[in-house]
This record gives C-alpha cells, sequence and structure tokens, in this order.
C-alpha cells in the first residue's frame, strides 16, 4: 500500500488532469460550457471548476459529464 505525500501537490495534480480531459472532451464536440452544464443539470460553477482544475467533482458529477460527452467516465480518471 503506498503511503500519501505530506502536501496535497499530488493531489491537485490530478484534479488539473481531470479537469483537462474533461475540457478536451468537450471541446471535440464544440459543445459550450453552458450546453454542458445545462445537459447534465449541475451548476455553472461546477463545471467551471472542475475544468480549471480547482473543483472537487462527486462521482455523479463526473458520471453525468462523461454522458453527456459521451465519453467513457474513466477517460477523465485514467
Amino acid at each position: 500500500m503506498h503511503e500519501l505525500p505530506d502536501n496535497d501537490d499530488w493531489l491537485r495534480s490530478r484534479q488539473r488532469q481531470i479537469g483537462e480531459r474533461v475540457q478536451a472532451a468537450r471541446l471535440r464536440r464544440s459543445i459550450t460550457q453552458e450546453a454542458l452544464y445545462l445537459a447534465a443539470g449541475v451548476d455553472r460553477r461546477t463545471i467551471q471548476t472542475l475544468e480549471a482544475g480547482t473543483g472537487n467533482p462527486t462521482v455523479a458529477t463526473l458520471l453525468r459529464v462523461a454522458h453527456v460527452l459521451n465519453v467513457p467516465v474513466t477517460d477523465f480518471i485514467r
């Protein structure tokens, strides 16, 4: 079992990676942030912070976004 590092830099790095992947999937489909948050049934700020890598989305949010973008949720967290 791996122990967690003393700081959360690794976590922030992973959050940024997930955000970049969500944004890339959205842009590949030429979907605006507004269209995504409306279709996914989440708040505008949720999508903004998710893509910026500063949010802490729930599994349900990631599943909703993946469904709207028609990608496996594992594409975001690989």
